[in-house]
This record gives C-alpha cells, structure tokens and sequence, in this order.
C-alpha cells in the first residue's frame, strides 16, 4: 500500500458500511459512504475535504448530521458526490434544520454537493452557512470516465450501479507514488518535513530540473529553510513507482452488468474493499436482496487482478459468523487467481 493513502473500515463488518482514508502528511482525508459515524473522532471528521456516497440508503446516509455538526462553523468548504437525487436529498436534510443564528459562526461553510448520473452528467450545487444552506449557484458539468476529483497527485473514478436504484462504486486512483529516501535527503544537509509534499507534487507534475524546491524545517535553533534545485533529488532521493487504486463497492445487485462494471473499476486494484453480504448457499437471498454473495466478491477481485480483498457489509442473519463470509470470499480470490489462463480462441 502506497503510505501516502491509509483506508480504515469506519465500523465493523455487520455495522454501517464505510471507508475512511487518510492522506498522510496533508492533515486530510477522504470518506466513502456517510453511515453511522461514531467511530470517527472530532479530530479525524474534521480532516475530511471530500465525501463520496454510494445512496441513500440509511445504513449509508445517516452521519451525514455528524459530520455537519463536526464541521458547521468550522470548515469552509466540504465538498460531497452522490448519485442521481443526491442535491435533493442533501437539500432535504439541510431544510429540516432552522439556520437562523448562523451568521455568528466565524467560518462561513460552503456544501458543494456533486450528483452524477450514468453517462457522466453532473449536476452541482452550493449550499451555503451564512446564506441559511439555500440552494444556490446551479451548474451542470460532464465527468469523463466517470472522474469526479482530479487532483496533481491522485483522482476519483465513480461507476454506477444497479442496486434496484442507481448505486456508485468508487475507485481512489494515485496518479504514481513518489517515495522519499529520508537517508538520501539527510545526505544533502536537509530535513524531512511537509515541504516534501511540494517536491512530490513537482515530480509528479514533471517540472523542469531547474525548479526551486523550498526545503523548511525546524532545526535546534529555529526554522531553516534552504532552496534546492528539483534535479538535485529527482531520481535519486525522490524516486517514482506505480500508483496505488484504492478500490470501494457497497451494494450491488450480482448481475453481468455489474460485475463487468465493477472489473472495470477495481482493474489492478491494491486493495479491493467489497460487500459480501451473504453466503454463496443463500445466492438467492442475495439476488432478491441485490447484494453480492461473498464467493461472487471474491471471483470479482480475482478476476480483477486485485492484490488484495477486504470484504464488509455483512447481512445480520449471520451474526457470530463473520469468519466463514470472510474464508469464503477469500477462497473463492485464491482459486480464481490459480485458475489457469484459457486460452483465446484462434
């Protein structure tokens, strides 16, 4: 796993799905899914800048009080993506709140809520503290390849799904991942620290050698700050390998067209988060219920070519069971990923 990207599952298994990942060294994070989130300190919620959520289905709605509580007065900005209905229903929620005293706050909170519609179309709109969190500035836009976040370092891929209503699967995707030899930085009289950051993302945008890179530390008697060229760590202390995919399905009806979609999403995936929700006996259940069973979950990441499989979203009715989901999608990984290759027909 890349360290840049840290994802913990907000609760356990049988709990309300979610996935919180954090950018190490930008006092920042990402979180999928907006269900029960009281597992989530004040601190961590607060280092949240951009929320993308499956549905509204309640198991993965909820906390989105929570999180407006934590960050109401605080945060400028927040950004949200959801699927076709999503402005709606963040607008409905907002408009059961009286928002009468909220030019006191210091910070003046912008929600700038995304819903994207199979195909790509966006629909975006702000909801803003001190205007009483009315809907305002409407805008329409189209993500190509289903790309809702595109930052220098890393971006965020969004496929729909058929979960008897439009369900988002989500793809975290690091652009390449610099790694800093902490050795090699010291060999050239500086220090580590969050300047670093800049010189990845200099690397990563492919600057030219002569760009200055400000080197800022806090030394044992005070700040130091050196400036060094961009060719002078390039390649040697900075070094550059593939990416990390951070994959996250919840919620998906076992259906080829899922699961074509899906493959597409989690392609070389590093980690693969999926809902197994049933057992591969009750395929059924699953299928009335649009859920996956944990033997299709672990075939999909197999066929995927995921490195690895992580498997929540677990159906109450096997409560005290959670080892045999969790052995049954991780056979179902390692089988497909031994299968011999057919070959092509000529």
């Amino acid at each position: 796993m890349s360290s840049r990207f840290h994802p913990v599952l907000v609760n356990e298994p049988f709990s309300d799905p979610g996935l919180y990942i954090e950018l190490m060294f930008e006092k920042r994070a990402i979180l999928f899914d907006l269900g029960d989130l009281g597992a989530l300190s004040p601190r961590k919620l607060l280092r949240v800048s951009d929320v993308f959520v499956s549905h509204m289905h309640m198991d993965h709605f909820c906390g989105f009080e929570r999180l407006l509580r934590i960050v109401l007065g605080r945060k400028p900005t927040l950004r949200l993506y959801g699927p076709p209905g999503f402005v709606g229903a963040v607008g409905h929620k907002l408009a059961a709140y009286t928002w009468n005293l909220v030019e006191n706050y210091d910070t003046d909170l912008t929600l700038v809520v995304t819903e994207i519609a199979d195909g790509g179309d966006c629909r975006t709109v702000d909801f803003r503290c001190r205007a009483r969190f009315r809907p305002e500035n409407e805008r329409f836009d189209a993500a190509a390849n289903g790309r809702l976040l595109a930052e220098t370092g890393f971006s965020v891929r969004a496929a729909v799904l058929d979960h008897g209503i439009p369900c988002l699967a989500f793809a975290l995707e690091e652009r390449a991942h610099v790694n800093v030899w902490k050795n090699r930085i010291e060999d050239r009289g500086l220090r580590v620290g969050p300047w670093l950051r800049d010189l990845k993302d200099a690397i990563l945008r492919d600057d030219p050698d002569d760009t200055p890179i400000h080197a800022r530390w806090r030394g044992e008697d005070g700040p130091v700050e050196r400036t060094v060229p961009l060719g002078a760590l390039r390649g040697d202390a900075a070094t550059v390998t593939t990416g990390a995919r951070i994959v996250y399905v919840a919620d998906a009806a076992p259906s080829e067209a899922n699961i074509a979609r899906i493959l597409d999403l989690a392609r070389d995936a590093t980690v693969l988060f999926i809902e197994s929700a049933f057992l591969d006996q009750d395929a059924d259940r699953a299928s009335e219920r649009r859920h996956l069973t944990a033997r299709i979950a672990g075939d999909i990441a197999a066929r995927a070519g995921a490195q690895r499989i992580v498997t929540f979203h677990y159906s109450p009715r096997y409560e005290g069971r959670a080892d045999e989901l969790a052995a049954e999608a991780e056979a179902a990984f390692r089988k497909a990923r031994q299968a011999p290759m057919t070959p092509s027909a000529p």
